[in-house]
């Protein structure tokens, strides 16, 4: 999908599995601990957790990495997998769940990160395409992802925040009630880690 007439003037996709993606992973690794600090997220991450974290898509055969460029530099980076590769982090927030379908048929969007001067531009819509276009080609029938979840008073919460619900409606996902992932982190600020919620979105590919 390099050089697709819809990508921003000076941006290029590029699609990347196997060995690619295990190569751009040090990159993604930096983009995740820049981009999450700001909120909702506040991950003031490490190598050492990203290291640990980003193991799952060096180890599945069916990941996938859309990579947003700036000549040769990393500035975006979305990531996906068969939801049955984190079996241990959402089999029991889908457990109790009668309405959703089985991990097998799920496909995990996972990380979808963008630096602050390369947003607006249509990028966030390309990860998502790719990436569904990537799981009902390996015939999954869902698309899923987590957002984190934070009380509307916090603190950290800045003047005029807007969360990206809408966005992702408009794309045909909507949350999956009742469905609640625990991830720990440490945030910023905090001298260890903490456990989050992470409310799961799904849609019908």
């Amino acid at each position: 999908m390099t050089g697709a007439s819809d990508e921003p003037a000076g941006v290029h996709l590029r699609r990347l599995t196997g060995a690619d993606l295990e190569g751009a992973l040090d990159d993604v690794a930096r983009l995740r601990i820049e981009v999450f600090r700001a909120f909702p997220y506040l991950y003031d991450g490490d190598a050492a957790y990203e290291r640990d974290y980003l193991q799952t898509y060096r180890d599945s055969a069916d990941a996938i990495l859309i990579g947003a460029f700036d000549g040769t530099r990393l500035i975006g980076a979305a990531t996906g997998t068969p939801m049955a590769d984190h079996a241990d982090d959402f089999a029991a927030a889908l457990a109790d769940q009668p309405q959703a379908p089985d991990l097998s048929q799920i496909f995990y969007c996972a990380e979808s990160v963008l630096l602050p001067d390369y947003r607006g531009r249509g990028l966030g819509h390309a990860f998502f395409d790719a990436r569904e276009e990537h799981a009902r080609a390996l015939g999954f029938g869902y698309s899923a992802f987590c957002s984190v979840v934070r009380p509307a008073d916090h603190p950290c919460r800045p003047a005029g925040y807007r969360p990206l619900d809408t966005f992702w409606r408009g794309r045909g996902y909507a949350p999956l009630p009742g469905a609640v992932a625990h991830f720990d982190w440490r945030d910023v600020g905090a001298a260890e880690q903490s456990r989050h919620d992470l409310q799961l979105w799904m849609r019908r590919l």
